[in-house]
C-alpha cells in the first residue's frame, strides 16, 4: 500500500496542507509572511468575488436541472425494448465526454462566432438579427450553459440508464393492467425509483459546476464585464494574474467548505436519497 500512501502524500495531502497555510499568509517576492485571517476579510469584501459566486450559481440552477432532466429522457428512450442499435446510440451520447475540454469549447467558440459562426448564419439566413454570444453577459452565460449540457448529457444519462435497468419490470406490467400509461408510470414509478441515482448525478453535477473553469476561460474569458467570471475562474486570475496566491487559497478554501455544504444538503433535503 505505500506507493498510494507515497502519491497522495506528495501531490494531494502536501498541496492542500500548504495552501491552507498560504491562506493565513501573505506571499510578496517569493518571502511568505502570516497575516491571519486578512486574506479571507479580503476575498469576502471583494465585490468581483460575490459577482463570481452569483455567476457560478445562476449557471448552476439552471444548467444541473435542465442536463439532469434531459438525461433522464434520453435513458429512458435508450431503454426502450424496440430500440435498435442501442450500443451505437449509446456511444453517440456518451461520446461529448470524452473530448478534450479545450478542443471541445475552441469548437463552440467557432459554432458560435458572432460574425461568421454557424448558428448567426442560420439565424441571418432566418432574417433574425444576429445573437452577441460573446458580447452580452446574458447570451454569454447562455452559451456557456448550452456547452456545459451537451457536454455532460450524455454521461449522466448513461449513468441513470444503469438505475433504470435495475428497475423490476414486474412494476411497469402491474401499472399497465391497472391502466396507467406510459407516461403515469414514468413519473410515478421511473423517477421514484431512480431517486438515489438522481441524487448521485445531482451532487456529482453541483460539485462540477462550483468548479467551473475551463468553458468560461476558452469561450468567453470571463467577459463581457466579468458576466461570466465563475469562483475558480476568479481564483485563477488571483493566483496567476496577480500573484495573489494568498488570496487564492483562501478561496479556495471557502468554495470547498460550500461545496461540502451544499452537497450535505442536497442529500439531507433528499433523505440520503431514499426511495
Amino acid at each position: 500500500m505505500s506507493p498510494f500512501f507515497i502519491l497522495f502524500t506528495v501531490f494531494m495531502l502536501y498541496p492542500m496542507l500548504y495552501s491552507l497555510v498560504l491562506s493565513f499568509s501573505e506571499w510578496r517576492a517569493g518571502v511568505s509572511t502570516f497575516v491571519g485571517l486578512d486574506n479571507y476579510r479580503k476575498l469576502l469584501t471583494d465585490p468581483l468575488f460575490w459577482k463570481a459566486l452569483a455567476t457560478t450559481c445562476l449557471i448552476l440552477s439552471v444548467q444541473v436541472p435542465v442536463m439532469l432532466m434531459l438525461a433522464t429522457v434520453v435513458a429512458a428512450v435508450l431503454n426502450t425494448n424496440h430500440l435498435k442499435f442501442k450500443g451505437v446510440f449509446r456511444l453517440a451520447f456518451f461520446m461529448p465526454v470524452l473530448i478534450d475540454l479545450v478542443t471541445y469549447a475552441l469548437v463552440f467558440s467557432l459554432i458560435f462566432n458572432e460574425s461568421y459562426g454557424m448558428i448567426n448564419q442560420l439565424t441571418a439566413l432566418l432574417g433574425l438579427e444576429p445573437i452577441p454570444w460573446f458580447s452580452d453577459g446574458f447570451w454569454a452565460k447562455a452559451l456557456i450553459i448550452v456547452a456545459l449540457t451537451w457536454r455532460w448529457t450524455g454521461y449522466n444519462s448513461v449513468i441513470i440508464l444503469s438505475g433504470l435497468q435495475n428497475v423490476p419490470n414486474d412494476l411497469y406490467e402491474s401499472a399497465s393492467i391497472d391502466g396507467a400509461g406510459k407516461v403515469t408510470s414514468f413519473f410515478k414509478i421511473t423517477i421514484p425509483m431512480l431517486k438515489p441515482v438522481l441524487l448521485f448525478c445531482a451532487v456529482l453535477s453541483t460539485i462540477g459546476t462550483l468548479q467551473l473553469f475551463a468553458e468560461p476561460f476558452v469561450l468567453t474569458g470571463g467577459g463581457p464585464r466579468h458576466e461570466t467570471t465563475t469562483v475558480i475562474l476568479y481564483l485563477y486570475d488571483k493566483a496567476f494574474g496577480t500573484f495573489d496566491f494568498g488570496l487564492a487559497s483562501a478561496g479556495a478554501y471557502v468554495v470547498t467548505t460550500m461545496i461540502a455544504m451544499l452537497s450535505y444538503l442536497q442529500i439531507r433535503m433528499s433523505r440520503g436519497g431514499e426511495i
